[in-house]
């Protein structure tokens, strides 16, 4: 008998694929703006299309998955994927899975399918949340003011590891091998962070000794900071812009 509970299918055979199955009966609903955007950038990157996620190496649907997924998967992924983020937005990553599932509109078996267990889908939103990091930096890159760009960016960091209460903590503990989300996500984020710090080192606006890994570190503390005290919003800010201080050569 197969287990049941939080983390584990209880009505449906996850053998069933999602390139075959039938949409559910709520296809369809909570399918807002942000939904309909992830859903078509799975489906542009199931097209082979060349989108931000597939060039640094991160996918935003499952690398092991075979062959494209149907329409209706693809907005049922994108749905739940939006659903988690808000669940553990707001309730931490402990967020009960049905309730991911039943504000993205489908069943638990669906979410299942997806995501066989709440690693997985952990990893999943880590994952599609760090993409757009990595499309941040891009965007960055063109901005006149190499140091501001550097700043915004870590700001950037610091409220995306802030905004899942626990989930880079929850992955960190949970798996540490080469395939996991966070090994996966570490080498294009360094290398974007690379990018903008040296643009800024350029120009003779932050220290030449500073590093991307000293850089990385620091804002990993600070969220981790700013986590364990949740009653002082502001900490995380506060304690950036006095890192930064000791970072540049004049104020960004």
């Amino acid at each position: 008998m197969s287990p049941s509970g939080p983390d584990h299918p209880i009505d449906e055979d996850p053998t069933v694929s999602d390139q075959v199955h039938e949409p559910d009966a709520t296809e369809g609903a909570h399918t807002g703006p942000n939904t309909l955007a992830t859903a078509d950038r799975a489906g542009a990157y199931q097209a082979g299309a060349a989108s931000d996620a597939e060039r640094a190496g991160v996918a935003r649907v499952p690398a092991g998955r075979r062959g494209p997924m149907r329409a209706d998967a693809r907005r049922n992924y994108a749905r739940l994927l939006a659903a988690a983020r808000a669940a553990f937005a707001e309730h931490s990553t402990d967020a009960p899975l049905e309730d991911v599932a039943r504000r993205a509109g489908v069943g638990i078996g669906t979410l299942y399918r997806h995501f066989p267990n709440r690693h997985a889908l952990m990893s999943a939103v880590f994952e599609d949340a760090v993409c757009d990091l990595l499309a941040r930096s891009r965007a960055l890159l063109d901005d006149p003011r190499p140091c501001q760009a550097l700043v915004i960016w870590l700001r950037a960091i610091v409220t995306h590891a802030g905004e899942y209460r626990g989930l880079s903590r929850a992955l960190m503990s949970a798996s540490h091998d080469d395939s996991s989300a966070l090994s996966r996500c570490s080498t294009p984020m360094r290398s974007a962070g690379q990018a903008l710090l040296v643009r800024a080192q350029q120009a003779g606006a932050v220290r030449e000794d500073v590093s991307i890994g000293d850089l990385m570190q620091l804002t990993n503390a600070i969220a981790l900071a700013a986590e364990e005290t949740p009653d002082d919003p502001g900490l995380a800010d506060r304690l950036l812009t006095l890192t930064l201080r000791g970072l540049t050569t004049a104020p960004c």
